[in-house]
């Protein structure tokens, strides 16, 4: 039975993922209305003010059914985004992933070591048997940093997203618990 409640901190060689604080807000509110991540999470016409951020990151630690984990630098501990287990599905053991990551942790490996030790996390402490994600046709960072970690693609959902009058295609990528513990017993 998987255990939402404990907020571990995973440690990884280059990131550190740990529960969020009420000083993470401002850092999340910055993050959060940088270009780039509007655009690569679909959010590009959506707005969060500050006390929705502060709402938002303050409860996360409250939340039984989904885990929330700031992703910071081991080297300099500073907040470079996010990684987020949710919509989980008791019966059938499984989880939808999403990350994000800002302008400061960009290009060093940062997010795709957060993909692994959460997902890691996922099977290896929460039970999980499936973990899956939606990533959209224009964001080919994350579809490598997933790949690297083990996730499959499954599907497109074509045209599921209109941005700056294009439509981009959504990419579905599943992950399953033994896919995961071969990955794990090769690397070892």
């Amino acid at each position: 039975m998987s255990d939402f409640s404990i907020k571990p901190v995973l440690t990884g060689d280059r990131a550190v993922l740990r529960p969020f604080t009420a000083g993470d807000v401002g850092t999340m509110a910055v993050i959060l209305r940088d270009p780039e991540v509007l655009k690569l999470t679909g959010s590009a016409h959506t707005e969060l003010g500050e006390e929705q951020v502060r709402a938002f990151y303050t409860t996360r630690d409250d939340q039984t059914d989904r885990l929330d984990l700031a992703i910071t630098d081991r080297t300099t501990g500073e907040l470079v985004g996010e990684a987020i287990l949710f919509e989980y599905d008791a019966h059938n053991r499984s989880c939808t992933f999403r990350t994000l990551i800002g302008p400061a942790g960009r290009n060093r490996g940062l997010g795709t070591e957060a993909c692994r030790l959460i997902v890691g996390y996922g099977f290896e402490q929460l039970g999980l048997h499936r973990i899956s994600l939606d990533v959209f046709a224009f964001n080919p960072r994350a579809r490598r940093a997933y790949e690297k970690a083990g996730f499959t693609a499954e599907g497109v959902e074509r045209e599921a997203l209109l941005h700056d009058g294009e439509w981009i295609d959504s990419v579905s990528m599943s992950i399953l618990d033994r896919e995961w513990a071969a990955l794990s017993a090769a690397a070892r």
